[in-house]
């Protein structure tokens, strides 16, 4: 209740340029205004049941409890969607932004790719 004052007082007086942000217990949570999907920071390598490559930007995470996230690069990430197959080995127990994956290419026996920078987690638009 007190953080929504705060954020009135700020939109009234111009000074609210960020989106909401709160703090769970293993997660922080940020919802843009008028946004229906929450996006992560960060997801617990624990959580992470299966990650499909889509192409060479796109990566759907599958969450235990049926949850899905994908992450999309800040840039294309070259062989990324026609090897579909990466690696990762983050410094902490969870895939933040900016983490890096490294694409594992399979010709010739399996061998190191490009390496990119993961971007942000958010729901992934309804399927058409």
């Amino acid at each position: 209740m007190r953080y929504w004052r705060i954020v009135a007082v700020l939109a009234l007086t111009g000074c609210a340029t960020a989106p909401p942000v709160t703090q769970s217990a293993t997660h922080l949570v940020v919802s843009a205004p008028r946004a229906t999907a929450l996006r992560r920071t960060c997801v617990e390598l624990s959580q992470v049941r299966e990650a499909r490559v889509v192409d060479d930007r796109t990566i759907d995470f599958y969450l235990s409890g049926r949850e899905v996230l994908r992450n999309t690069l800040p840039v294309a990430c070259p062989a990324l969607g026609h090897e579909k197959t990466f690696t990762y080995s983050p410094s902490l127990d969870r895939l933040c932004p900016v983490d890096p994956i490294t694409v594992v290419v399979s010709g010739g026996g399996p061998r190191r790719g490009a390496t990119c920078a993961l971007g942000n987690f958010a729901a992934p638009p309804p399927a058409k």
